[in-house]
């Protein structure tokens, strides 16, 4: 025999109320502290873009010097050996900038969980009302 119950509409409303509160109040902490962990991936993803786009652009002022001594010194080779770096550093900054976006491309910023936890959460709802 299941037991009774005898508190009054009134008061079952009332915990009704209480008790959405909460729900919703640890739905709203589960979504902060899932989208801080995916934004905390994201900007470790944009940080290798922009050390790629320094190394690009250092790389660029490395080619800009090879420019201006191989037109000073007009066929010797130091201007040779600057444009190797130069080419090797824009390479190396073009390869990390390709693995960056990438990796943010490849990156779900939805709150997997709490979605999830909302669908279960109204078939609940969906059951207990009916």
């Amino acid at each position: 025999m299941a037991p009774q119950d005898n508190r009054s509409l009134g008061e079952l409303f009332a915990e009704l109320s209480r008790e959405t509160t909460t729900l919703v109040r640890k739905e709203i902490e589960l979504a902060r502290v899932e989208m801080t962990a995916k934004a905390s991936v994201a900007g470790g993803h944009a940080g290798i873009v922009a050390a790629g786009g320094a190394l690009a652009h250092a790389g660029f002022l490395v080619i800009l010097a090879a420019i201006v001594i191989g037109l000073a010194q007009l066929g010797v080779t130091p201007w040779l050996s600057a444009a190797i770096v130069g080419l090797a550093t824009i390479g190396i900054g073009y390869m990390l900038v390709n693995k960056g976006l990438s990796a943010l491309r490849g990156t779900n910023i939805v709150p997997q969980h709490t979605v999830q936890s909302l669908k279960e959460d109204a078939k609940w709802t969906t059951r207990q009302g009916a």
